[in-house]
């Protein structure tokens, strides 16, 4: 799914707020590209690359040059696990959070959002993922736990794709895999599967109603945990 540029642009009144003190000042580039100007910016892109190697900056200049949703949610979350603290981090995060929420991935979105007021509660993103409804989600806790959120319960037509990410003789391997999908707040689960007499732990991630969104989703998860994963149909 290619989301269109306007989807992933900040206001602009809150740029300067992201610029002071970084290596470059890109907020030049953000206005003509605001203005229309993309091809001028994209143009000048792979200079600014070898100039400022390794700049979040020039980071999140191409995040924000990057058409394809899914590229470009790689691109942000690189410089939130990067650069963690930089003037960047928090408009990255809406970013990634945008489009978590754009694709219904609504657990993801509230983890990022829930990130976004923690790890940056001074950033004015704060109050623009606030606006955007998330639905009800049903939580659970035990004295002195962190509250854990689970989804609001779902038919069977609701969804017919899902991604399978990894299949595991090992067990605790598979488990590892789980809980790194729970950690980063999608809707995960683990089944055996016998092939040719030998028990795999299969770990499926996500649900989806469209094939073209879990291949879209399928993506991010193959670039950020290094996976090499395949959409399949959910059978009864």
């Amino acid at each position: 799914m290619k989301f269109a540029l306007k989807i992933f642009f900040i206001p602009f009144l809150l740029i300067p707020s992201l610029i002071s003190g970084q290596d470059i000042d890109i907020i030049p580039y953000l206005k003509q590209i605001e203005a229309g100007e993309l091809s001028d910016v994209k143009a000048k892109l792979p200079e600014l690359k070898v100039k400022f190697p390794g700049s979040p900056a020039i980071m999140f200049l191409d995040g924000v040059l990057t058409e394809d949703g899914q590229q470009a949610v790689v691109i942000y979350q690189r410089i939130i696990e990067k650069y963690p603290n930089s003037k960047y981090a928090d408009a990255a995060v809406y970013r990634v959070f945008s489009y978590f929420y754009a694709l219904g991935l609504y657990e993801a979105a509230e983890k990022m959002r829930n990130k976004l007021y923690t790890e940056y509660p001074d950033s004015p993103y704060g109050k623009l993922a606030e606006a955007n409804k998330i639905p009800d989600f049903k939580t659970s806790t035990q004295p002195g736990e962190t509250p854990k959120i689970t989804t609001p319960p779902t038919t069977r037509t609701d969804y017919r794709f899902t991604i399978q990410a990894g299949a595991f003789s090992n067990t605790a391997n598979a488990l590892n895999l789980k809980n790194d999908f729970e950690r980063a707040g999608y809707i995960t689960e683990m089944k055996e599967k016998n092939v040719g007499g030998t028990n795999f732990q299969i770990v499926y991630v996500g649900k989806f109603a469209l094939r073209r969104d879990a291949e879209d989703f399928l993506h991010i998860i193959d670039s950020k945990f290094n996976l090499n994963g395949r959409v399949i149909e959910i059978t009864p």
